[in-house]
């Protein structure tokens, strides 16, 4: 089976507005050959709307579009034979899952021997070997969305839009579409360009994750850095939970910078931003303690609640100033004697955390 060549796409400028709605603005941003890209943000972010601009459904008021350094603003969408998966499917109920796979090989006029020879590679990459046969109504909603994967990438397109693909699955077999999808991507190289709202999924399938909010771009970068080194707070606030410090007296020296925070003197290994008293921390950095550790940092809170994840227990709890303050601990370890009212220690190695 040949692997399609990879296609490098480029926003430039792109905005979209319906009426005095605006719902892109100034998008620019450089999708590499081969890349898996996230869109992800929360509703109405604007994610899915660059997505249609892109899939060529949808029109940008203003902007650019290239496609391996060519200009495709106003290629229309069947020009561009990009592959597309549906959140819902888009599946011929009248046709069974091999025909349905043909469909667009069909459309593109290619040979008898060839279609059949190409239904079966697909069938069985995405692993419905014997369930050819089957419309859609006879399959389960994972078999269905493998029936789309695979109509999607049977033309080897160049680039793979997904619109949430996977959100109608339940808990279990999302996780295996998911194995799937980067299976998929891993195996033929396509440029994959993903949106979803859920960043479990993002930052588990993405070679860079692209955030939006309100039709503006907030950061584009590897899971990694977007979620340990966010560039704004709404960033830092939608990627997980995130405990946020409001500092005073914040001074930046050669090793990083110190700061109080009711009362305490806090060190801190990161970086001063300009004019940035506000500490973010996520909780799986923190550590609860009974008094006030040897080393690092720590401020006196009160628990709050308790919520049982299993592995880990998550703690809400308080600072004598009423912040909130969020904490990861192993079930297995929890102290036995704590209950709501209690008073602890959270601490943290001063090379944990950044500022915003």
């Amino acid at each position: 089976m040949n692997k399609p060549r990879p296609a490098e796409i480029g926003a430039e400028g792109i905005s979209k507005s319906f009426g005095t709605f605006v719902a892109l603005s100034d998008i620019s941003l450089t999708i590499g050959r081969g890349e898996f890209l996230t869109l992800l943000g929360p509703s109405g972010s604007g994610k899915t709307t660059f997505l249609m601009i892109l899939a060529g459904f949808e029109a940008a008021t203003r902007g650019r579009l290239t496609l391996d350094g060519a200009d495709m603003t106003l290629t229309p969408a069947e020009a561009r034979a990009f592959g597309m998966v549906f959140q819902g499917y888009a599946l011929f109920p009248h046709m069974t899952a091999e025909e349905n796979i043909a469909f667009p090989l069909k459309v593109q006029r290619r040979s008898a021997a060839d279609i059949t020879r190409r239904v079966a590679e697909m069938i069985e990459m995405v692993g419905l070997g014997g369930h050819g046969h089957k419309r859609p109504s006879s399959l389960s909603g994972g078999q269905q969305q493998r029936v789309a994967l695979a109509r999607a990438l049977a033309y080897d397109p160049p680039v793979l839009l997904l619109d949430e693909p996977f959100s109608a699955l339940d808990k279990n077999l999302r996780g295996q579409m998911q194995d799937e999808a980067r299976r998929l991507h891993r195996d033929l190289g396509t440029t994959f360009v993903f949106v979803t709202h859920d960043q479990s999924e993002a930052l588990a399938l993405s070679s860079r994750v692209a955030i939006f909010n309100h039709g503006i771009l907030q950061q584009i970068a590897p899971p990694e850095q977007v979620y340990e080194r966010p560039s704004n707070r709404f960033v830092a606030e939608f990627l997980g939970n995130i405990n946020v410090l409001n500092l005073t007296d914040v001074k930046a020296d050669t090793s990083g910078a110190t700061g109080s925070f009711e009362g305490q003197t806090l060190r801190m290994a990161a970086r001063l931003g300009p004019a940035s008293a506000t500490f973010a921390l996520r909780p799986e950095h923190m550590t609860l303690h009974a008094d006030h550790p040897q080393s690092g940092n720590a401020i006196r809170v009160r628990l709050i609640d308790m919520t049982y994840l299993g592995a880990e227990t998550q703690l809400a709890l308080k600072t004598q100033g009423g912040v909130t303050i969020t904490l990861s601990h192993p079930t297995a370890t929890l102290p036995g004697d704590l209950s709501a009212g209690s008073r602890v220690w959270v601490g943290w190695p001063a090379d944990q955390g950044i500022f915003l």
